[in-house]
């Protein structure tokens, strides 16, 4: 397969597979389960791993981390490969990715309010290939140790993955459909952060590890 979308009817329904995946809310569930609290009304109001951390403590943060991060690799790697005569797997992997990562954005379950979807991206990626993971957590821990801002650490780990994959990859046969998958990606790191663009250039946005600065 050539093109980046779908042509056949088994594609197209991986794809609506992986976002119906990437939909599942585990961290809301967890809240539920451990708890039998929404985490959507406590903290950030978020149903990621960072605000279930904050519900529940941070054991479960990792857990949350963990299923959201399964379910944006077991589409992007698994389903590909289940398709029937699909000989090209590596084409759809990027692009199955993406679909589970804009489940976890806008899930159909929670009438598409949803999280910022980095522990699903980050799942995606490794699925791509796990360098580009490796690369762009060397391109989050460089931000975080220069600016102490996780939303700006996240963002830049999404840009650096099309770079990467360029690179990495710059001979494989699907190089660039995988970096359009990854370009993607990484687009939806921008969008869900736009709140934390506004409070980096306002200078409200709190740094890791120091309290929020207090409003002027």
């Amino acid at each position: 397969m050539s093109a980046l979308l779908p042509v056949t009817a088994p594609e197209w329904l991986g794809l609506l597979g992986s976002y119906l995946m990437g939909s599942i809310p585990f961290g809301l569930l967890l809240g539920f389960a451990v708890r039998g609290i929404d985490v959507r009304k406590t903290g950030s109001g978020n149903i990621g791993a960072t605000n279930v951390g904050r519900a529940l403590g941070r054991p479960w943060a990792f857990v949350a981390f963990a299923c959201d991060f399964a379910k944006g690799w077991a589409p992007a790697f698994l389903v590909p490969r289940w398709l029937p005569g699909e000989s090209s797997p590596g084409a759809l992997t990027a692009l199955f990715g993406f679909a589970a990562v804009c489940g976890h954005v806008w899930p159909l379950y929670l009438g598409f309010r949803g999280g910022k979807g980095v522990a699903t991206l980050c799942g995606a990626v490794v699925a791509i290939d796990p360098v580009l993971f490796v690369g762009g957590g060397a391109v989050w821990l460089l931000t975080l140790l220069l600016t102490r801002y996780v939303g700006l650490s996240s963002m830049m780990m999404g840009l650096s993955f099309p770079f990467l994959a360029a690179w990495h990859l710059r001979d494989d046969a699907e190089v660039r459909e995988v970096v359009w998958g990854s370009a993607l990606l990484s687009a939806l790191v921008f969008v869900r952060h736009r709140a934390n663009i506004g409070r980096m250039l306002a200078g409200t946005e709190p740094r890791a590890g120091r309290s929020k600065p207090s409003a002027r």
